[in-house]
């Protein structure tokens, strides 16, 4: 008589992957809901205020949330010629062409010197870039306007641009040390060997092969020296005229209120808010290949 065994099946294993599949799906869907949630609070501002800027003034105040019923032009042309957005918009362009140059060459130099060679005081070097970051522009006002005042600076563009390079310089630093320390070491010393001065290492070899760090902090950097509000109000207030675009955005914010102009304020938002997201969506792949460069070695 020949007995038939049955293997039974293993506690808790019947129905296993059908339960993970089940779980893996939930999980998706609440990280897919969590994403829309995320897109809709992050970019819904920014639609309605495009949106408002071809609204006029009396609709925006009856229904803020509508939308268009024709869409005014003339919002854009207020905005850039009467109430001088144009003026503050080639101001802010102005700084930001030297601030940004400065802040990216001396930052480069510095974390290449840092991360590429050994001397006394190199961790001690790297460690004021890193405090820097952690020390709260707002304490240092006061100072910086006495020492702006006693140079001579305040109100200038020269001065300005240097307190933007200034307040950019700890970051920028302390995220491309990180990054030129990834870089293969065998490159810089064939160039050494060939005859290479240390200038020429760094501008023609080292500095190409870092281009998606600079891409990544140098945007970083474009965002945070065009939305800067605070330095600008304490070293650039005499004249209306000098004013960078956030200040100018400010004083007809405070003007609009006034003579009921809406559609312009929003025409200058607007206009404010383009160059960033242009900038975002052309360097947009260069950013994120950067910032995973930058973390594997």
């Amino acid at each position: 008589m020949t007995t038939t065994a049955t293997t039974a099946p293993r506690p808790g294993a019947t129905g296993t992957p059908r339960r993970e599949k089940e779980s893996g799906g939930t999980l998706n869907v609440f990280s897919h809901a969590f994403l829309v949630l995320w897109v809709v609070l992050a970019a819904g501002p920014l639609i309605w205020v495009a949106l408002t800027a071809f609204r006029p003034s009396a609709d925006i105040l009856s229904d803020p949330t509508a939308w268009p019923a024709a869409f005014h032009w003339e919002n854009f042309t207020n905005a850039w010629n009467k109430a001088d957005i144009g003026r503050y918009t080639v101001n802010s362009l102005v700084i930001l062409c030297g601030s940004l140059t400065g802040t990216m060459l001396l930052g480069s130099m510095a974390a290449y010197v840092i991360a590429r060679f050994t001397f006394p005081g190199n961790r001690f070097v790297f460690m004021l870039f890193a405090g820097g970051m952690m020390f709260p522009v707002i304490l240092a006002l006061v100072p910086l306007f006495a020492v702006m005042e006693n140079f001579g600076l305040l109100d200038t563009r020269p001065g300005l641009m240097i307190a933007y390079i200034a307040y950019s310089l700890p970051f920028t630093t302390f995220f491309l040390t990180s990054f030129f320390r990834t870089l293969p070491t065998g490159v810089q010393e064939a160039a050494m060997v060939d005859g290479a001065s240390h200038t020429r290492t760094f501008f023609q070899i080292m500095l190409p092969m870092a281009k998606p760090g600079l891409v990544s902090i140098g945007i970083f950097n474009f965002l945070g020296q065009w939305n800067q509000y605070l330095l600008p109000l304490l070293l650039n207030n005499e004249e209306e005229k000098n004013y960078v675009l956030p200040q100018g955005l400010a004083s007809l914010a405070v003007s609009q209120g006034y003579r009921g102009d809406w559609g312009a304020l929003f025409a200058g938002l607007t206009i404010a808010m383009l160059p960033v997201l242009v900038v975002y969506a052309v360097f947009q792949r260069q950013v994120q290949a950067g910032l995973t460069a930058g973390a594997l070695k």
